[in-house]
């Protein structure tokens, strides 16, 4: 293979029955040549073992949480830019000609569009304010692509944050430079929502966001977390 376009990191936790599905999806959406990288975080269902078997992708093991795991996973990674997904996340058509398109304009992040897969109304609300170019209306569901050498000036994720770790990065890329929200939507599963009530699910996130937001430690974010979410 020769030097790839973007690596696709993908942090995994437990995802076996989604794996093939999201694997079928993404490279049919690919047009060009790019690395495919799980970062899986302990799984106990047989997710490692899975991608292990697969030539078409690379998967490395790490300690669980997505900051850690995403981190590793750059640390690998081949190409010159950066796309972090979900593997309940399906992207566009040709987004990585997409994602071309944007860093040859002088961008050196983005995030696309979300359109929930539900016709809830909150969520339908949710995926029309992902248009807005606002740090307020970012996070990780909507995937994030970046220059790799502007992460890395970033210092990456943050590994204090159990959660929130992509708008924790987020919040510092918008203070760094311009940041593109394209017109094109990713596509992104209901199914925890809908598992643990989305008005629910819903309600907890902002008041970790609000918590966030006021200068609360990651510690506190996750113990919220575990305490009212998971």
């Amino acid at each position: 293979m020769s030097k790839p376009y973007l690596s696709i990191i993908i942090p995994i936790l437990n995802e076996i029955n989604q794996l093939e599905a999201f694997l079928i999806s993404l490279k049919k959406n690919m047009v060009f040549e790019n690395e495919i990288i799980f970062v899986d975080g302990g799984s106990s269902d047989g997710s490692f073992a899975y991608l292990k078997q697969k030539n078409d992708c690379f998967v490395i093991q790490t300690q669980k949480g997505r900051a850690i795991q995403q981190n590793h996973g750059v640390k690998i990674a081949k190409a010159d830019f950066l796309y972090f997904i979900h593997v309940d996340t399906i992207p566009p058509y040709a987004f990585d000609r997409t994602i071309h398109q944007v860093f040859d304009q002088g961008y050196k992040a983005g995030s696309f569009r979300l359109k929930f897969l539900s016709s809830h109304l909150s969520l339908q609300l949710a995926s029309f304010a992902s248009r807005f170019n606002n740090r307020f209306c970012r996070g990780g569901d909507q995937s994030l692509f970046i220059k790799k050498k502007f992460f890395e000036s970033l210092k990456g994720f943050n590994e204090e944050y159990l959660i929130c770790e992509d708008g924790e990065l987020i919040d510092r890329i918008y203070k760094e430079t311009l940041f593109c929200v394209l017109s094109k939507e990713v596509k992104t599963s209901a199914r925890r929502f809908e598992s643990n009530g989305v008005l629910r699910l819903q309600f907890h996130f902002l008041i970790i966001h609000l918590l966030r937001y006021i200068g609360k430690s990651p510690s506190t974010l996750h113990q919220y977390y575990l305490r009212f979410v998971k």
